[in-house]
């Protein structure tokens, strides 16, 4: 039987990757010409604004779908097996844009906003990944009370130990949804603290690496799918 919120969000991320191709091109275009000619700086915003709406409505459109049904955020079908091998609590690591800005050229002062950043940002990580492991531990105990449920049923009371089943099970999965958008804020965090610190025409080249990367891995991923070279 098939998942209609699998259905519904896949449909969706297919769209949204080939807009943010689009949008790719047009950071990459704009980058490589950047010694040809200036655009302005509000041109430049606007691009920038463009990327950042366009990011943000794939995390408002996953979260709603996620409050109908958490779990397949974390085994996502619509993503490659490699995708989903480099998946941090259901999407990329936020501390793993700090070694793009390595390669950038910057100056004394924001190298320390950036480090100041990192820091926040590797101790948002170790929040996230604390209240995970309590996730899985409240996953623990249920299997336990499913454990109970089977010696129950030689007592005739299942419907008690079926209520007690769903209650732990709405429990874990609100921790989950919990958990899996406070990632998705420790990441938008992440990328509002870069491109504030950045100035406009570094933004765009920083956004165009780090998306760049997000699909070279889905290019690389649907190669070993299909076998091809």
């Amino acid at each position: 039987m098939k998942n209609p919120v699998v259905e519904k969000f896949s449909e969706f991320y297919q769209k949204w990757v080939l807009k943010l191709e689009e949008i790719h091109h047009e950071l990459i275009e704009v980058s490589k010409k950047k010694t040809e000619f200036v655009m302005n700086e509000q041109e430049l915003q606007t691009l920038v604004s463009k990327v950042t709406t366009h990011l943000k409505e794939y995390y408002t459109v996953k979260w709603g779908a996620a409050h109908e049904d958490v779990v397949v955020f974390f085994t996502p079908t619509w993503l490659s097996p490699l995708e989903n091998a480099y998946l941090w609590v259901t999407g990329w690591k936020p501390s793993s844009i700090f070694r793009i800005l390595e390669r950038f050229d910057i100056t004394d002062e924001q190298r320390k906003e950036i480090e100041k950043l990192r820091v926040r940002i590797k101790m948002e990580e170790e929040k996230v990944e604390r209240e995970m492991e309590r996730q899985q531990v409240a996953m623990a105990d249920l299997k336990i009370v499913e454990l109970a449920k089977l010696s129950c049923r030689a007592m005739k009371d299942d419907a008690k130990v079926n209520g007690l089943v769903g209650v732990a099970l709405k429990g874990v999965f609100a921790g989950l949804e919990k958990v899996m958008k406070t990632s998705d804020c420790a990441r938008l965090k992440t990328l509002k603290g870069v491109l504030d610190v950045l100035s406009p025409i570094q933004c765009v080249d920083f956004l165009a690496a780090h998306i760049g990367m997000q699909l070279r891995l889905r290019q690389f991923g649907m190669k070993m799918i299909t076998g091809s070279n």
